[in-house]
């Protein structure tokens, strides 16, 4: 993606998989910033690192998430 003439890559976003405990929401999270920091640090001018949901956006947050999605807790479940 980084190298195509007309497309700026801004960042990476995941949605891991659910998970009810703290420590495992944090491990997918913690997975993705580390390669975020990876791709960083080979010179991949990222500034968006956009994972965390309403179930797991403190778990996001202290991995480093800059953008959570909150949907549900302000809207509700989808129905």
């Amino acid at each position: 993606m980084a190298a195509l003439p007309r497309v700026r890559l801004r960042g990476l976003m995941a949605i891991p998989e659910p998970a009810g405990e703290l420590a495992a929401q944090r491990a997918p999270h913690r997975a993705l910033r580390e390669l975020f920091d990876a791709l960083r640090a080979q010179g991949l001018a990222l500034d968006t690192l956009s994972m965390g949901m309403s179930a797991d956006l403190e778990a996001a947050i202290l991995e480093g998430s800059t953008l959570v999605r909150v949907g549900s807790a302000i809207f509700g479940a989808r129905g």
